[in-house]
């Protein structure tokens, strides 16, 4: 079984993170969940690799990206429970530019060092970003009401409500055009005739196993995360930026970049964009009706920065994917780019 190392890791570390709870250190907790996040992404890779081989890389890069976003949400829908409104949209915002930018862009350059050229479907590459260009709007048009001529608090609301609405909408339409009416966009031929080594059932198993105990981590590693860096005088901002969607999206990272060292490019750009789209038209409308649950309304009222970096991201990506082809270079572009937006906010929000 290719995840046998990872299970051994999760059976040792994910009991010794729990235990930590009982502790009052939060940097120990902070360590052992992040050490725990790494043999997990070992399990979650390997399940999607399995599911990959019998149904194709976009149902793979489906399921990871679902159970990888199941922390995004967990997070989020904790940080609004606490009334940590900012630190959702910049951590939104984080997950969005990260898995476009440094996840997809770690792939391509870890991808490219192996092979002269990835190769990937630009039909799908392209309906993905599509997807992301409406989530744009989706921050954009808000943000500008919302700075306009006599907004009210009713009306943001109803706005944001409405565009969260519009765009899980959407996203049901893209899985529909993916998967039923236009399923031919994501075939690409990729090389790499494997044969699965776990059954359905037990990949499945694995998947759901893995994707619970990663949200659990990602959530005391964030309840740790604060306190842990206040007392290096970070911009809590930052925090929710660069910080918080790395350690979420752990999972994500490691298994898009397996996928492109092994050459499956379809599968690591499937989890990419993938999980940008469904944090931008699925967890960020949930998390704006948790709002509403929870009492502190989350309205879709993101800064200039936010909307900025989300749509520069998207742009750059669309550059890089449009002929479905790509190298080394090209992905240490997009991480260059993600640096730049780390740096750029790095005293955003600072006292």
């Amino acid at each position: 079984m290719k995840a046998g190392w990872a299970v051994v890791g999760a059976a040792v570390l994910v009991p010794l993170s729990l235990v930590a709870l009982l502790l009052h250190s939060e940097p120990a907790r902070f360590a052992l969940a992040a050490a725990a996040m790494i043999p997990l992404a070992g399990m979650l890779g390997d399940a999607t690799e399995e599911l990959a081989i019998r149904a194709g890389p976009r149902v793979g890069g489906l399921l990871n990206a679902t159970f990888g976003n199941a922390a995004e949400l967990i997070v989020g829908v904790f940080l609004v429970a606490n009334g940590e409104l900012e630190v959702v949209r910049s951590s939104i915002t984080g997950s969005i530019i990260g898995n476009l930018l440094l996840v997809l862009g770690a792939s391509f350059f870890a991808g490219g060092l192996r092979f002269r050229e990835l190769r990937f479907s630009a039909a799908a590459a392209g309906t993905g970003i599509a997807s992301m260009a409406l989530a744009v709007a989706g921050v954009l048009m808000p943000a500008l009401y919302a700075r306009g001529a006599h907004p009210t608090e009713f009306r943001i609301e109803a706005v944001s409500v409405g565009v969260a609405i519009v765009l899980l909408v959407m996203y049901g339409a893209s899985l529909l055009f993916s998967f039923v009416t236009h399923p031919e966009t994501g075939r690409n031929a990729q090389s790499a005739e494997e044969q699965a080594t776990m059954s359905l059932r037990g990949s499945l198993g694995l998947l759901a196993l893995a994707g619970v105990l990663v949200a659990i981590e990602a959530e005391i590693l964030t309840n740790a995360l604060e306190p842990t860096v206040r007392s290096l005088g970070l911009s809590r901002l930052w925090v929710g930026l660069i910080l918080v969607p790395i350690v979420a999206n752990a999972a994500e990272h490691s298994t898009a970049v397996r996928a492109a060292l092994r050459d499956k490019s379809d599968l690591a750009v499937a989890i990419a964009i993938g999980s940008s789209t469904q944090v931008a038209l699925v967890v960020t409308p949930l998390l704006v009706f948790a709002g509403l649950v929870f009492g502190h309304h989350l309205h879709l009222d993101f800064t200039p920065f936010d909307i900025s970096a989300i749509a520069l991201g998207v742009v750059v990506v669309a550059f890089v994917c449009y002929d479905g082809v790509t190298n080394w270079l090209e992905g240490a572009q997009l991480m260059a780019v993600y640096a730049i937006f780390a740096i750029t906010n790095f005293y955003l929000g600072s006292r």
